[in-house]
């Protein structure tokens, strides 16, 4: 069976973006991709394998936006002025696609190396942000977790409406990121 003209792996993918953005990544389904595309829900079956095929094809894209907008980021930048701009970047990225956003935070199947691979990209930006700042090694691939860990629950917890202060969330934002730099400069001296 032939591929319907109009719908291809693109205008599928970017139909899934959209409605996992709008309505959240649960709400992706292949029938709800199929209606949002007005077509017939077996017709997707011809450039994606399932949900998962679909769940999985939305991270790798997720990632990549992620890294490239975090490289556009740091650009001509190095060590922690360039941490806290890629910091910035993926909260804006979050911002923008909170569903394609959530679709990344997922664990990768082994099995699915391209999701891997997207994934590494990311770390290996961070790893040689932070070896500006003397990481290496282990002590870098812990800060690459701190550094994940809390630039991706900032963007959880703001998703959510968990900041309720009235309080500027840029000026905590900031707080969190140079208190967390500050924190690898102590923990480079123990090393």
């Amino acid at each position: 069976m032939s591929p319907r003209i109009g719908a291809d792996l693109a205008s599928i993918l970017s139909a899934a973006v959209e409605l996992a953005d709008s309505q959240g990544l649960d709400e992706v389904t292949m029938a709800s991709l199929a209606a949002k595309l007005n077509i017939r829900s077996p017709s997707l079956y011809n450039h994606i394998a399932g949900l998962p095929a679909l769940r999985n094809r939305l991270a790798i894209h997720g990632l990549e936006e992620i890294c490239a907008g975090m490289e556009r980021a740091c650009a001509g930048q190095r060590g922690k002025e360039a941490i806290r701009s890629v910091a910035r970047a993926y909260v804006a990225f979050a911002r923008e696609h909170p569903g394609l956003h959530e679709a990344t935070i997922r664990a990768p199947d082994p099995r699915e190396p391209e999701l891997r691979q997207a994934g590494e990209r990311v770390v290996e930006l961070v790893l040689r942000l932070l070896d500006d700042c003397g990481l290496t090694g282990a002590a870098a691939l812990h800060a690459v977790r701190g550094v994940r860990s809390l630039i991706h629950g900032f963007a959880s917890l703001e998703q959510k409406g968990g900041f309720a202060l009235a309080l500027p969330l840029e000026d905590s934002f900031d707080l969190l990121i140079d208190a967390f730099l500050a924190g690898i400069g102590v923990y480079e001296l123990k090393l």
